[in-house]
């Protein structure tokens, strides 16, 4: 009889050392998720801040070459991007310290697969940057070659 064919359900032990060391992960994603969230409410605010004194002190007329919109959305644009990471960190953690506290693998599980978003999200971002990287060179050393040809 294969093992995949086994109607017995498979199980993980927990020690006390290990539950306790998930307590304390929950409690530095808690903080860090906290931070994270403070961050972002900062790169707003300076957002807003940044256009609204852009608008309200341009007395010359002269701009800084971006205009006020593409600034305001930008500084949005990165706190989004930021936004979802955080999000999974904090509701690891929140399961996580239910989870230890609780003995209770519902929530374990749930823990587990907002801890799995959070690292594919990170490596869904580091692909792209990686992906962008590689386009700006070609396209750098393209622009030179063709600068040089002409």
């Amino acid at each position: 009889m294969s093992e995949d064919s086994n109607p017995e359900i498979k199980k993980i032990e927990i020690r006390q050392e290990t539950l306790k060391d998930l307590k304390s992960l929950g409690k530095w994603t808690m903080f860090l998720a906290v931070s994270g969230f403070i961050f972002l409410g900062l790169i707003i605010t300076l957002g807003l801040i940044t256009g609204t004194f852009l608008t309200a002190f341009n007395y010359t007329g002269k701009t800084t070459g971006i205009p006020d919109f593409l600034l305001l959305a930008a500084f949005i644009g990165s706190a989004l991007i930021i936004f979802f990471p955080v999000l999974f960190l904090f509701r690891f953690s929140k399961h996580t310290t239910t989870a230890a506290s609780a003995l209770n693998n519902d929530e374990m599980n749930r823990a587990i697969k907002y801890l799995k978003r959070f690292f594919a999200y990170f490596g869904i971002m580091l692909i792209i940057i990686i992906l962008l990287y590689l386009v700006s060179l070609v396209l750098a050393g393209t622009s030179v070659f063709v600068k040089g040809i002409i």
